[in-house]
C-alpha cells in the first residue's frame, strides 16, 4: 500500500505540470471608481468545507456581479487536496481575489495566497511553512514534498512571483543568497514578504486596504452562510465522514450477528444517509456512486445468509461498499474518476479504509462483550468442542439415515449450521435463507458429509 501511494504521488506530481498549464488566464474585470467587494473568511483548517465555502462564495460574487473579492485569511493550513481544489478555484476566476493575512497563512494557507492578484498582512503577520507532515507533525519523505513543490513553483509562476521562494517555503534544502541560507523551511514575516514580493502592502483591515488602492467608493458584501449551509459544511467534513463510516460498517457488522430489523439496522441506515446525503446535495455523491455502495451491501448480505463460506460475492460486496464511500468523497465527473486527482482519491480512500478498520475493531471487541464470544470473529466461526459423549458422529450412515426425519435447528442456520435429529447433533444446510436455533426442521437430502434441510411451518 505504501508503494502504491508513493506512486500514485510521483503520478500526481508529473502531471501537475500539465495540468496547470492547462488553467486558462481568465480575463479579469477592470476597475471602476465605484463598485462592490465581497469579502468571505477563511479561518480554519482548510478541508473539504473550506473548499465548499469558496465556492459558494465565487458563485455568490459572480452572481452579484461584484469587482473585487477579498479572501479574509488566518489559518495553519489543513489537507492539500482541499488546498489544491481552492487554489484552482482562484486562479480560474474572471474576478480579481486578494487576500488578507491577518496572523497567519501557512502551509496550505500559503498556497491559497498565493494563488491570489495580490496579498495584504497585517502588521506582525506570517507567510509560509509549506512542507507537507502527517498528522503528528513529522515531514514525509521527498515523494510527497515534490508534489507540493511542484504546485507552490506553478501557482507562483501564474502570478508573476519568484517560484524558487515559493518551494523554498516547502524545502529546507533550498537557499537563496540573501533570503534564506540555512536548512530552515522558509517562512517570511510581512515586512520580509512585502520586500521580496510576496506582500503588496500592509494594513490593520480591509477597509485600509481599499484605502490604500484609491478604492473609496466601494460598497463590502460579506458572505453570510445560512444554517443548512453550516451543518452540510460540518457533514462533509473528514472528521464526521469518517465518523459515519464507523457508524455504517459497525452497524452492518452488528446486524449481521443478530438477524431481523433492529437497531444497528437503523443506526446503519441513518449514518448512510447522513454521509451521503450532504456529498450529493453538493454534487460529489452521483447516484451510481451510491447504487454501488448499497449492491455492496447487498453482496455481503447475501455470502453471509445464502451461500457458504466467503467467496467471490462476499469479497466483491466489500471492494463495491469500499468504492461507493471513497468515490462518493471525491469530485469526479462521470466514470471519469481520475480527473478529480490522484491526491483526493488517495486521501479519500484512506478516510474510509481507516474508519473501517476501527469500526470493525470496536465492532469485534464489543461483540465478544455482549454475546460472550471466545474468538475475535464471534459467531462468524463455530468455537466448541464436538465430543462424542455429546452425540456428535461422523459416520456417514448417521446421515443418509437422517433423511425425511424432523427434528429442531440445534444452532442457528446462516445458512451453515447443525440440528439435532433423534438426538444426534449433525452439520446442515438451510435450503434459504437462515433458521433460528430451535426452529423445526426436516431433512431433504444429504450430500458432502452434511444434511440438507428446510423449515417446516408451525401450525
Amino acid at each position: 500500500m505504501r508503494k502504491f501511494l508513493i506512486f500514485s504521488v510521483i503520478l500526481a506530481s508529473i502531471t501537475l505540470n500539465i495540468y496547470a498549464d492547462s488553467i486558462p488566464s481568465p480575463v479579469r474585470k477592470p476597475f471602476k471608481s465605484k463598485g462592490v467587494v465581497y469579502v468571505f473568511d477563511i479561518k480554519e483548517e482548510i478541508a473539504p468545507p473550506v473548499r465548499r465555502k469558496t465556492q459558494k462564495a465565487l458563485k455568490e460574487a459572480k452572481e452579484k456581479a461584484v469587482d473585487l473579492i477579498i479572501i479574509h485569511m488566518n489559518t495553519y493550513g489543513g489537507m492539500l487536496d482541499a488546498a489544491d481544489s481552492i487554489r484552482t478555484l482562484i486562479l480560474t476566476s474572471p474576478i480579481p481575489i486578494w487576500v488578507f493575512i491577518d496572523n497567519n497563512a501557512a502551509s496550505a494557507g500559503a498556497l491559497i495566497s498565493i494563488a491570489c492578484d495580490s496579498i495584504y498582512m497585517r502588521p506582525g503577520a506570517n507567510i509560509g511553512a509549506a512542507t507537507v507532515v502527517d498528522q503528528s507533525g513529522k515531514a514525509l519523505p521527498d515523494k510527497y514534498q515534490s508534489y507540493m513543490r511542484s504546485m507552490m513553483r506553478s501557482t507562483a509562476e501564474a502570478k508573476g512571483r519568484d517560484p524558487q521562494i515559493a518551494q523554498a517555503m516547502v524545502d529546507p534544502r533550498i537557499t537563496i543568497p540573501g533570503i534564506i541560507d540555512s536548512s530552515m523551511v522558509l517562512t517570511f514575516t510581512a515586512k520580509e514578504a512585502e520586500i521580496n514580493g510576496y506582500c503588496e502592502g500592509q494594513a490593520d483591515n480591509i477597509e485600509e486596504i481599499l484605502k490604500r488602492n484609491n478604492l473609496n467608493d466601494y460598497t463590502i458584501i460579506r458572505q453570510n452562510l445560512s444554517g443548512s449551509d453550516k451543518i452540510i459544511g460540518f457533514l462533509i467534513n473528514p472528521f464526521f465522514s469518517g465518523i459515519l463510516i464507523l457508524i455504517i460498517i459497525g452497524g452492518i457488522y452488528f446486524e449481521l450477528q443478530t438477524p431481523g430489523i433492529g437497531f444497528p439496522s437503523a443506526a446503519a441506515i441513518i449514518a448512510a444517509v447522513l454521509y451521503f446525503m450532504p456529498l450529493y446535495l453538493e454534487g460529489l455523491a452521483a447516484n451510481w456512486e451510491i447504487l454501488i455502495f448499497i449492491v455492496g451491501v447487498i453482496l455481503v448480505a447475501v455470502e453471509i445468509f445464502a451461500i457458504p463460506g466467503f467467496g467471490i460475492a462476499g469479497v466483491s460486496g466489500i471492494f463495491l461498499m469500499v468504492t461507493g464511500l471513497t468515490l462518493s468523497m471525491v469530485d469526479n465527473i462521470g466514470f471519469e474518476i481520475f480527473t478529480t486527482g490522484i491526491n483526493s482519491l488517495v486521501a479519500a480512500f484512506f478516510i474510509v479504509i481507516s474508519a473501517s478498520f476501527v469500526s470493525l475493531i470496536l465492532s469485534f471487541y464489543f461483540t465478544q462483550k455482549l454475546f460472550g464470544n471466545s474468538t475475535i470473529f464471534g459467531h462468524l466461526a463455530l468455537d466448541t468442542v464436538e465430543s462424542a459423549s455429546d452425540g456428535y458422529h461422523t459416520a456417514d450412515l448417521v446421515y443418509s439415515n437422517a433423511v425425511g426425519k424432523k427434528g429442531i435447528a440445534f444452532t442457528i442456520l446462516r445458512p451453515v449450521g447443525k440440528v439435532n435429529i433423534e438426538d444426534e447433533i449433525l452439520d446442515a444446510t438451510a435450503i434459504s435463507g437462515y433458521i433460528e436455533k430451535g426452529d423445526p426442521v426436516e431433512v431433504v437430502k444429504y450430500e458432502n458429509a452434511q444434511v440438507i434441510v428446510r423449515k417446516l411451518k408451525v401450525d
